[in-house]
């Protein structure tokens, strides 16, 4: 006796009946178009799994080929482009009092106003000025061999960081220093406020992602892994970085969307529509950057790179740079045009190839329109004060555009926009192809097999094969 015949005794049909057969036999008819996407055939897994995996299979070559080994080459000659090997240890402030300035021989260099004398502006004694206070902070060391130690630090009234009572700190240590110099304030303790904040956004997607928002968070830190452990030692120990980016974009992308939306025909298509978005990204990224002259030694943190490290491509990694701010932005937009097309096809088996495609794409304009304006202010937001001080300059528009270090987050945007454009028709029309040629006769077979079980079914139940028969003649 089937779930049907149980719910429905045909021995008592009721007035009622008609509308709750109706109602049950719809919802047991379309419960697929609610839950996971029917797997791929073997055929089709075959296709996928010819393009793939030697596409895996030659990442992980290149991961093994250029995997850096050995000392990196700062670690083994000392140098060090910002200080951040140096010996630190961990200190607190211990009390703020204010001095005068001229007392702790610490004179502010304020700026002065046109028409206003300098010594007046400071606070000089004999000129009229008023004094200038300063603060002095007496830090503690809290930490190391020498914890309880104190030494006071003078804060100018002009500085941009002020110190209050407690506050923690990180202290930098040099050994060769006189005893009284041997410590100093190198920077502001932020470490609970950070870990409170990476605490608050993985609850969150734990919360709302459950076992996905999980996997997520682990793909991240596998993401994460890549780009230190291997992206930037390679690029240090002098491997082209366009190469390196290209390699660890890929596993990262690998890795990250598989993990993430699990070994499926669905997240094989974002994985293709990803790779070509990503190939034509580095093209137009090679071409315009090399037909616009850039060569990436734009600001002080690139020129001291390439100070320290003459071998490395500065270009090539304008160009990596690219490709791997690209990357996330790209999963986001071929995941969730795979899903859809997905969806619609589930929702509607019927669909024609053009229809399917159609529909998707509509969806994928809505998605461009909102990502391609977030890439943009992304970048915006992070040149603001480069381009404030292009506007306090009151420089033409023009000679704004093409100057390197505007030009150079220009192509940027641009370079990495088309790309993310190009790829909602690329995955769209991959995703309509496999689960036209995938799905539809899985459809047409289980319409099949429902007429099959639907005659048997009437055949066996005697009375109630008639009853429904007559309903249907009403209706």
């Amino acid at each position: 006796m089937t779930a049907i015949q149980q719910d429905h005794p045909p021995e008592q049909p009721r007035p009622s009946d008609q509308a709750h057969d109706h109602g049950h036999g719809h919802s047991h008819g379309h419960s697929h178009s609610h839950g996971p996407a029917a797997p791929v055939s073997a055929r089709l897994r075959k296709i996928i799994a010819a393009v793939l995996i030697p596409f895996a299979v030659a990442v992980v070559a290149g991961l093994i080929v250029l995997w850096p080994g050995g000392t990196p080459d700062h670690k083994a000659s000392g140098r060090s482009g910002l200080g951040f090997d140096q010996q630190t240890v961990a200190g607190r402030v211990v009390k703020v009092e204010e001095v005068n300035c001229a007392d702790v021989n610490a004179q502010p260099q304020a700026p002065t106003e046109p028409g206003q004398d300098s010594a007046a502006q400071n606070g000089a004694p004999g000129q009229g000025g008023k004094k200038s206070v300063c603060e002095k902070a007496t830090i503690e060391v809290t930490s190391g061999k020498d914890k309880g130690r104190t030494f006071p630090e003078i804060v100018q009234p002009n500085a941009s960081r002020q110190f209050s009572a407690g506050q923690e700190l990180k202290l930098a240590y040099a050994s060769k220093a006189p005893k009284d110099l041997q410590y100093s304030v190198s920077d502001v303790d932020r470490s609970m406020p950070m870990a409170l904040l990476a605490g608050l956004f993985a609850l969150a997607v734990v919360v709302v992602g459950r076992l996905r928002g999980v996997f997520a968070l682990v793909a991240l830190a596998i993401s994460f892994g890549v780009l230190t452990l291997f992206i930037l030692p390679a690029i240090l120990q002098g491997s082209n970085p366009l190469v390196v980016a290209v390699v660890g974009g890929s596993a990262i992308m690998l890795l990250a969307l598989y993990m993430c939306h699990g070994l499926t025909a669905r997240t094989s298509v974002a994985v293709l529509g990803t790779l070509v978005s990503l190939l034509l990204i580095g093209v137009l990224g090679s071409l315009f950057i090399a037909w616009a002259s850039l060569t990436g030694n734009t600001d002080d943190q690139t020129g001291l790179v390439h100070g320290l490290y003459p071998n490395i491509e500065i270009r090539g990694l304008l160009l990596a740079g690219v490709i791997i701010g690209s990357l996330g932005v790209l999963d986001d937009v071929t995941v969730t045009q795979t899903s859809a097309v997905w969806e619609l096809r589930a929702a509607d088996p019927t669909a024609s190839r053009r229809r399917l495609y159609g529909a998707a794409m509509r969806i994928g304009r809505d998605h461009i329109a909102s990502v391609v304006n977030t890439l943009v202010l992304a970048y915006a937001g992070a040149s603001l004060p480069l381009l404030l001080l292009f506007s306090i300059a009151d420089t033409g528009v023009g000679t704004v555009a093409t100057s390197e270090i505007v030009a150079q987050e220009i192509v940027r945007t641009l370079v990495g926009s088309i790309g993310l454009v190009a790829s909602v028709p690329v995955t769209t029309a991959l995703a309509v192809l496999v689960v036209s040629a995938d799905r539809a006769p899985a459809a047409d077979g289980g319409a099949a097999r429902g007429a099959d079980a639907g005659g048997a079914q009437g055949a066996g139940t005697g009375r109630g094969g008639r009853g429904r028969r007559r309903r249907a003649k009403t209706r």
